[in-house]
């Protein structure tokens, strides 16, 4: 390979001094010159092992191939054979931990950046073709319009099912809606995704609450199967002194009311949002890096404290790199003992940390140094430590869960009730299932295959069996 295609070319980036004044998107992507010239890096690997690494299983050389020859339609064509949420994918997907990481390049040089290409091919496509689709009678219910919940509709609807989503919020798009910023995941994206698997057939009802309005074993009487796909939208607390102050946000809350109901732009939106002089961000994960980019675009002044070094963080190491350059600080090896103030945050007490022996991750756990506690100044604390399962859809059905509250199900994604699946984060969370979009993708597309062999079935369970 000669020396010039070695290294990847890397897509423009706007200058952070712009772009924290804004919530525009900061990586530009590709133009055609540099899409074509990155895609002339792959080897065209037969048996390739990028293939392996991508959750969904698309064909990665064949559609770096269409790109190389200009033939963009068969790109995304060949993309949407197993993945309906490209655009998505290219941008948020942590390739360099999957497809780009077996890539075979990565032994002497820089392996092909598969997302931009996925995004650019994205990008090309200027008609959406909608396949002719012979519908059958059977319905299936679908609990969640986030990424799982969102493959598993499409699927479905191609094979001929009649499907509904059932959204809680009201607007669909789960944690692409509310959870990840619009610098780095447009939301008219999201809306051009969505629209696709609507003109594909599928329903989706928002404002419904499944477990408040309806149970599973209701929904059970109306449908030939159910996907559950709520995610895990409850967040974890620390469990310290001043976590009820005035001032204190779980990530959850605070990038929803700006990412979905846009308190950024208060009072032309309805919904406020604290605007911290000094903010801090508990956490060392995406949704922490998200929470604390964002806040930096309110004006605040931003520290993010982990109790571990950033070589265990597990945020995306380009999304480090971006809050860095935006100007968020890094307290490492540092965690919070006590918030404090009397009604409103006015700073928050820490102790030092140090790394001792691997933990059952394989990441050095962090022990605390005796009286190192010292406190750090703020009006601000966003708690950003994880998610587990909402306990008011699992709670009011029989469901069975693990002892964390997550549905357990069988090899097939099916539950301890026939007929009902689950997959994303409601059957693992950040544990087990790694947390991440496309593997939420992909437990959607092993539940419409599971519930495409349930319902052909030359006879579905009778409904005393399903544990009505």
């Amino acid at each position: 390979m000669p020396e010039r295609m070695k290294k990847q070319v890397l897509p423009s980036k706007r200058e952070p001094k712009e772009r924290i004044k804004d919530f525009n998107e900061v990586n530009l992507g590709y133009n055609e010159e540099e899409a074509i010239k990155e895609a002339s890096r792959c080897l065209q690997c037969k048996n390739a092992s990028c293939i392996k690494g991508c959750p969904v299983g698309i064909d990665i050389p064949k559609f770096i191939r269409y790109i190389k020859e200009k033939k963009y339609y068969m790109a995304i064509k060949t993309i949407k054979r197993n993945n309906n949420l490209p655009g998505i994918c290219g941008r948020v997907c942590p390739q360099e931990k999957q497809c780009e990481k077996n890539c075979v390049l990565n032994a002497k040089n820089q392996p092909i950046n598969i997302g931009e290409l996925e995004r650019f091919a994205s990008e090309k496509e200027d008609e959406i073709r909608i396949p002719e689709i012979k519908k059958i009678k059977k319905k299936i219910a679908i609990i969640g319009s986030g990424p799982a919940g969102l493959t598993c509709a499409a699927d479905l609807a191609l094979k001929g099912y009649r499907v509904v989503i059932f959204e809680a919020l009201h607007k669909p798009g789960g944690v692409l809606t509310y959870g990840i910023p619009e610098f780095r995941l447009p939301k008219r994206i999201v809306e051009k995704e969505i629209d696709f698997i609507k003109k594909l057939g599928v329903e989706i009802k928002t404002n419904m609450v499944i477990g408040k309005l309806y149970k599973i074993e209701e929904l059970l009487k109306k449908y030939d199967a159910i996907f559950i796909a709520s995610g895990a939208g409850l967040p974890k607390l620390l469990g310290i002194p001043g976590e009820n102050l005035i001032g204190v946000y779980s990530a959850n809350e605070f990038l929803t009311r700006v990412n979905l109901m846009k308190a950024h732009k208060f009072p032309e939106y309805d919904t406020p949002i604290k605007k911290g002089k000094k903010t801090v961000v508990i956490g060392g994960g995406n949704v922490a890096i998200d929470a604390a980019r964002v806040a930096r675009r309110l004006g605040s002044d931003v520290t993010i404290i982990y109790r571990r070094s950033l070589n265990e963080m597990p945020a995306r190491e380009e999304e480090i790199l971006n809050a860095q350059e935006e100007g968020v600080h890094f307290m490492l090896l540092t965690n919070p003992t006590k918030i404090l103030g009397n009604e409103k945050v006015e700073g928050i007490e820490c102790i030092q940390m140090m790394l001792g022996p691997e933990d059952i991750d394989g990441r050095r756990k962090p022990v605390p140094i005796e009286e190192s506690y010292f406190n750090i100044e703020c009006d601000q604390v966003i708690i950003a430590i994880g998610q587990g399962p909402n306990p008011l859809l699992t709670k009011s059905s029989n469901l069975e869960t693990d002892e964390k509250g997550y549905l357990k199900v069988d090899e097939n994604l099916m539950t301890s009730m026939i007929g009902v699946f689950a997959g994303g984060d409601i059957i693992g969370g950040e544990g087990k299932n790694g947390a991440t979009v496309i593997k939420a993708m992909g437990d959607g597309k092993k539940a419409a295959k599971s519930i495409d062999d349930f319902a052909k079935q030359e006879k579905l369970v009778k409904e005393e069996d399903r544990g009505e």
